[in-house]
């Protein structure tokens, strides 16, 4: 980890700035929602040192985007504005897109990925946007939506790698500092880099001493292998349920000002972000995507390397309920609060409403049962079940398990 970077206004031509981002403030204070930092004490126990959470999932549109789009927008002349605009984006950027337009009167075209989040379209479409579907990734919607740029003259709005953007996602950082004047680390969810990139612009601008680190799922963590190279580096494949910041390329503007600027990025398994989600669902009462928990997951993974008081943005909150009840189960199963055990057992009346009672006497609750009895590896009288259980927790199911086993069960998983 390389600390103590700063930040000035002399940057690369093109580049935001400091100044850029106090007028995307101005710009932005009567439309945004000024959400208060949220005490965590339960990530604070773990830390050492106070933690906070920056709730732009509370966020009109449900997340930070609607701070990048709007500004980027607003700068636009009346002619652009009247060529109307266009976006690609999983769903965060196309609903800041489409309520920044619907704002200032502005038609506009989203081309989202196939299989984008429902509750994300239907969204998008209520701001007024169309909404087309291309590709499978955000960076084939973005091929799609910089072509129909060029056929129909349409402003294209990139959902990173933009200046105005990047200056825009930065006002949160501004907001962190005013709120906490004391912080010590902030970190921030990562995808292509823009709200990284504003954020650490505005805080190294004012407090280089503040450390500030990216988080980024594993699955599409496009930003350690660009780092190391020293320019933005593709991946060649991408896969995490955190769609929101699932980008295979960082973008060259905000990769300039992370290479400069940004600690540390840190890296998140699948099982991290899902225990993330369910904590701040039962902890913090936070309705987050699994991308906006990735800060989160970060300081799970390792709490006492974090220099507190800390801050964590929760960057986005448009969560499919289908995904989250699949998340919400994979985090549990992730924290050794549900589990699947797999038995054979001689196959006769009563053998399962003994262990049943087994298990019931270590109070797991048997969420579902399966049997299997055709299959080659049994024998004619043996029966394969399959019970979900919810435990207490690690030590819990464990307890579990090894009692069945002592009872002479043959316990597979």
């Amino acid at each position: 980890m390389v600390s103590g970077k700063t930040a000035t206004d002399a940057d690369v031509s093109g580049q935001p700035t400091l100044a850029d981002v106090y007028a995307a403030q101005e710009l932005l204070a009567p439309i945004i929602r000024h959400n208060p930092l949220a005490g965590a004490r339960w990530l604070s126990d773990r830390v050492g040192s106070p933690v906070y959470l920056a709730p732009e999932n509370l966020q009109r549109a449900g997340s930070f985007k609607i701070r990048g789009a709007y500004t980027y927008l607003a700068r636009l002349t009346d002619a652009e504005r009247s060529r109307g605009v266009v976006a690609a984006s999983a769903g965060n950027h196309a609903q800041g897109v489409a309520l920044a337009a619907q704002l200032l009167g502005i038609s506009t075209t989203v081309f989202m990925p196939e299989g984008a989040s429902i509750p994300k379209v239907t969204a998008t479409k209520s701001y007024g946007a169309r909404v087309e579907f291309a590709g499978a990734t955000i960076e084939q919607a973005l091929i799609a939506a910089t072509e129909f740029a060029g056929r129909t003259g349409a402003i294209l709005v990139h959902p990173f790698d933009h200046p105005d953007v990047v200056a825009g996602q930065g006002t949160l950082g501004l907001e962190i500092l005013a709120q906490c004047p004391e912080v010590a680390t902030v970190v921030v969810c990562t995808g292509g880099g823009g709200l990284l990139a504003g954020v650490a612009l505005a805080v190294k601008s004012l407090r280089p001493d503040v450390e500030v680190i990216g988080a980024q799922a594993a699955g599409a963590a496009a930003y350690p292998a660009s780092l190391i190279a020293g320019e933005p580096v593709p991946l060649r494949t991408m896969r995490t349920m955190a769609d929101g910041i699932a980008v295979g390329r960082p973008g060259d503007v905000p990769f300039a000002l992370i290479r400069d600027l940004v600690d540390d990025v840190r890296v998140v398994s699948e099982d991290s972000l899902a225990r993330a989600q369910v904590l701040l669902l039962e902890r913090a009462k936070m309705v987050v995507e699994p991308a906006g928990a990735a800060a989160v997951a970060a300081i799970l993974d390792d709490p006492t390397s974090f220099a507190g008081p800390v801050v964590a943005t929760l960057s986005g909150g448009n969560v499919d309920p289908l995904l989250l009840m699949r998340v919400i189960r994979h985090g549990l199963a992730a924290a050794g609060r549900y589990t699947t055990l797999t038995l054979r057992m001689p196959d006769h009346p009563g053998s399962l409403a003994a262990l049943l009672q087994d298990i019931g006497a270590h109070g797991a609750n048997v969420v579902d049962v399966r049997h299997t009895r055709i299959e080659p590896r049994l024998s004619i009288d043996e029966v394969e079940i399959a019970i979900e259980l919810e435990t207490r927790g690690p030590t819990h199911r464990d307890e579990v398990v090894q009692d069945l086993r002592a009872r002479g069960y043959e316990v597979a998983g």
